[in-house]
């Protein structure tokens, strides 16, 4: 029997275990209700803020909806419809997959027929995301009395600390961009993209801030996404990429 990544029992695992997570939600928001009647807190209240935070689950699940159609290329529907609805993040999904798919010799613009194959770059995916639940159930207290210990009196040194951080992480995920910049001019194409992005970026940037569009910031990460996938195209065509 071949081996397919749309199959069905895969479809049916990753079924129940978003609808056990569902099921999860649905509880507690049932035990958030009950408990809010008993302090008192009015009806109208709850339903604002269940509504609230229902509109703005959607800016999050629009860039979750472009990873698992990027993904969705070579590793079917169903593991990251699993991955990117529960724990996953896109900006680590993606960078994972990408580089168990080249350590593995199978390019990310092909569907994968190989169950080995497959197996490593969902092990991947799945493994290297667990350290940071880990980190966070065991050390998260300590982690904070450190930052607080470093922030003392003045707290620019926690942002300064915690900026650090983010452009740490962002760093390594530089090394995608510029892995094919020896190729030749093809090679730079991720780099103008990302560019691309990061200029999007840039101008919702100013929008929120000097414009005074709050509610743009909830959008402005998936709005930079679509407006870099869509700039791609006219990118690649000019720098002879098809």
């Amino acid at each position: 029997m071949a081996f397919s990544v749309n199959d069905p029992f895969l479809y049916l695992l990753s079924a129940i275990i978003i609808a056990v997570v569902l099921a999860q939600s649905v509880f507690f928001l049932v035990k958030a209700i009950k408990r809010a009647k008993l302090l008192n807190i009015s009806a109208g209240t709850v339903r604002k803020t269940v509504f609230s935070s229902a509109l703005f689950s959607v800016a999050p699940a629009v860039s979750i909806l472009i990873g698992i159609i990027t993904l969705n290329q070579f590793l079917g529907l169903p593991f990251p419809w699993l991955r990117l609805s529960i724990l996953g993040a896109v900006t680590y999904e993606l960078p994972a997959a990408t580089i168990a798919a080249n350590a593995m010799g199978v390019g990310v613009t092909e569907t994968i027929t190989d169950p080995q194959t497959f197996a490593v770059i969902a092990w991947t995916m799945t493994l290297g995301i667990i350290a940071g639940i880990v980190l966070i159930l065991f050390g998260l207290k300590k982690i904070q009395r450190g930052m607080n210990n470093i922030a003392g009196q003045d707290t620019r040194w926690r942002d300064i600390l915690m900026d650090a951080l983010f452009l740490g992480m962002i760093s390594a995920f530089l090394g995608l961009i510029f892995a094919d910049i020896r190729s030749g001019i093809t090679g730079f194409i991720p780099l103008v993209v990302a560019l691309a992005s990061a200029m999007l970026m840039g101008i919702f940037g100013l929008l929120i801030k000097v414009c005074k569009i709050g509610w743009l910031e909830q959008y402005a990460l998936p709005l930079s996404m679509l407006g870099a996938m869509a700039l791609s195209l006219p990118i690649t065509a000019l720098m002879g990429g098809m």
